[in-house]
């Protein structure tokens, strides 16, 4: 791949998906797809004139200002198009399209995104798609969709904003409350997309944890940040504080049992303890349980010393909140440590039935690892093995591979 092209790639992925949302944030009839046209034909051009003529030191700067003309070029050739403008003719029409305008509307862009005119799974998935900039592959794997599901959502949400002039705009001060739970769910799926990486080389994404953990800031400084803000806040900078424990220096994973503790970010957890006692409420939402959960993680001495039958309980109260059966999944895994080995083992298998949950290489390899742990060794290689063809991941495939190793290895002393 040559320099230029992997400048602009790197724009492209970064830059893309908040372009294409500033351009139906601006626009009151423009529709996705011409919207997405305009953004791809300014990096085709950036490609094209930066070969030409070199990368410009202000990369960023120059390929908003092309969007931009862009975009004004549109709007004088379809005079049906009507931007936001004080201005009344196309002519002296003024996109406020630049960098500095992203950054600083990117959270009123999610609040737009969240239009009640738009079905709650398409709020999100059109946040996730256009202010995120996430790949197709990347929103299926965190919502628990089908990349032709995913697909089919975005082509009814273009097709509704296309055909009922819905503006993605900032809504009212009264609209904007709530709008906040989709909001906060949408935070918590680029931190999450961020913490472990569904697509690419990179497991973890730091960038957009951070980008998450920025916007919800932003949310709890404003007048409509809630308790549940806060709990959400604690969440992220607990899972942030454990970032430098999940790789060795070769880059490969490091599970929990064996992180190095002392490289877990002690004032990050701190941090995280004061937002989580800032989040007292007596309406304890999904986001108090969970941070609550990796606050048990956090303050333990070491993997065995963990409260694994407090987490388990959580994790039991979570459930009843918000059935979900990823969180099933981790409900099994804290029974299995608390002691509650056959309960952990009738949920897994039972997980095993759902369509999704059975292709997820997390639950067939925690099946590996517990049948491993109880000597079984046949049925652990058995759920390995499943589990190696079901991830893409080279660490993660890593991983299991060593796990298959372990397995064979002990197989065999206990044959002899």
């Amino acid at each position: 791949m040559d320099k230029v092209q992997h400048v602009v790639d790197q724009l492209y992925r970064n830059h893309f998906g908040k372009m294409v949302a500033t351009l139906l944030y601006c626009s009151r009839d423009i529709d996705p797809d011409t919207a997405e046209d305009i953004v791809h034909d300014s990096f085709s051009e950036a490609l094209v004139q930066w070969r030409l003529k070199g990368i410009p030191l202000n990369t960023n700067g120059w390929i908003y200002t092309v969007c931009r003309n862009k975009a004004l070029n549109k709007i004088k050739k379809d005079k049906h198009l009507t931007f936001n403008s004080s201005e009344e003719s196309h002519e002296g029409a003024d996109l406020k399209f630049s960098e500095s305008l992203i950054d600083d509307y990117q959270l009123k862009l999610l609040f737009a995104c969240a239009n009640p005119a738009l079905a709650p799974k398409t709020q999100v998935v059109i946040t996730l798609k256009y202010v995120v900039n996430l790949k197709i592959e990347a929103i299926a794997s965190v919502l628990g969709m089908t990349i032709d599901g995913v697909d089919k959502v975005l082509a009814r949400a273009r097709q509704k904003i296309k055909n009922e002039s819905i503006l993605l705009e900032e809504p009212n001060v009264d609209a904007w409350m709530p709008r906040v739970p989709v909001v906060h769910k949408v935070i918590y799926l680029i931190f999450n997309e961020g913490y472990k990486s569904s697509s690419g080389k990179e497991i973890i994404r730091k960038e957009l944890c951070e980008e998450a953990l920025i916007l919800n800031k932003a949310l709890l400084d404003s007048d409509i940040g809630t308790k549940e803000t806060a709990a959400l806040h604690s969440l992220m900078l607990f899972n942030c504080s454990r970032f430098d424990s999940r790789f060795d220096t070769h880059g490969d994973i490091v599970e929990l049992e064996k992180q190095d503790r002392s490289l877990w970010n002690k004032d990050l957890i701190a941090l995280g303890h004061e937002f989580l006692r800032r989040s007292e409420d007596i309406n304890l939402t999904s986001y108090h349980f969970e941070a609550s959960i990796a606050y048990v993680h956090c303050i333990a001495a070491d993997f065995k010393s963990t409260n694994w039958k407090l987490i388990s309980k959580l994790y039991e109260r979570l459930l009843e909140r918000h059935p979900n059966p990823f969180v099933e999944l981790n409900y099994a895994i804290a029974l299995y440590y608390s002691g509650n080995k056959k309960k952990a083992f009738d949920i897994l298998h039972q997980l095993r039935q759902h369509s999704y949950m059975s292709e997820y290489f997390i639950l067939n390899s925690a099946l590996g690892k517990f049948y491993y742990l109880d000597r079984d060794y046949s049925l652990s290689k058995k759920f390995f093995t499943i589990a190696l063809k079901q991830t893409q991941s080279k660490a993660e495939k890593k991983l299991i591979e060593r796990h298959i190793l372990a397995v064979e290895s002990e197989g065999k002393t206990n044959a002899a």
